[in-house]
């Protein structure tokens, strides 16, 4: 996630990072401004008794606004998707620190804080790689006899918090957790597979096919048609202004595809590597003597 001063205008306006739209479809402007001018080239050679094409002008205005209503939903509905699965994040940090505080509270073992503090780490990591491509085994912390369970496991995030709810249960049979104490910590517990439950919804679920599908072709018409609403007006500087309307639509479909799946590595992408990091510190700090 790129970190950046909202309020310094100029620096934003005359930018051009990786993630920015003019640079991700500079290729398919200049396809669109030299399909324009050819068309323009084939009206005003070929063509010019046909004069009153600028009429179309005020259906394609129709057609616009339809277009618009569509984008802000497709928007609206992908920053949504981005902003759940922040929420999920900000909920995991919340249920790992408390869970840390409590069992600082509740445990005299050091070894047995390390333990609960290295499982932490390793479920806030496995959850993140779930996400993303797959987890590799070698980057979690943890034991030979660890893995090869992992190893066989088909949700790795919930067998680690499987085996921090078999350590509570062995605390209590030890008598060194009460019940209630069990209790204060499952809520916590319970709070990180909801958290995994509710980002793999997000990533699982995408926008519906057919409505994907029709906005894009939707979108595509629009554009490549639109240079018979300009040419007779305008000429050859219908180009520039059916490449403009051709950048804003697409950017914006380009954008809404970014964010609605937002735990990869993409520019706009959650932080999830910085959130980890940020838990794993926490829970350190609390339970690591």
């Amino acid at each position: 996630m790129i970190n950046y001063n909202p309020k310094n205008w100029l620096t934003l306006i005359f930018a051009i990072h990786k993630s920015d739209t003019l640079r991700m479809l500079w290729k398919e402007l200049i396809y669109m401004g030299v399909f324009t001018l050819l068309v323009a080239f084939i009206k005003i050679h070929y063509f010019p008794q046909i004069d009153n094409l600028d009429k179309l002008i005020a259906v394609y205005s129709l057609v616009g606004f339809a277009i618009s209503l569509l984008l802000v939903f497709r928007t609206n509905t992908a920053y949504d998707r981005w902003w759940e699965g922040r929420r999920k994040w900000g909920e995991l940090v919340n249920d790992s620190r408390n869970l840390s505080v409590k069992l600082n509270a509740m445990l005299s073992d050091p070894e047995t804080k390390i333990y609960f503090a290295r499982l932490i780490g390793v479920f806030v990591v496995s959850m993140k790689e779930h996400l993303r491509n797959g987890i590799d085994l070698e980057q979690l912390e943890l034991t030979e006899e660890e893995k090869k369970i992992a190893g066989k496991s088909s949700h790795i995030p919930a067998t680690i918090v499987s085996w921090m709810h078999l350590k509570i249960q062995q605390l209590i049979k030890e008598n060194k957790l009460t019940g209630d104490n069990a209790k204060l910590l499952d809520k916590n517990l319970n709070g990180f597979l909801d958290a995994c439950g509710a980002c793999e919804r997000i990533k699982n679920t995408p926008i519906p096919f057919s409505y994907s599908l029709f906005l894009k072709k939707f979108i595509f018409i629009y554009v490549v048609t639109l240079p018979l609403a300009f040419v007779t007006s305008f000429g050859y500087f219908s180009a520039f202004i059916a490449t403009f309307v051709f950048y804003v639509l697409v950017s914006m479909e380009v954008l809404a595809e970014e964010i609605e799946d937002p735990f990869g590595n993409d520019d706009n992408d959650l932080p999830t590597d910085t959130i980890t990091e940020r838990i794993k510190e926490i829970t350190n700090n609390l339970l690591v003597p």
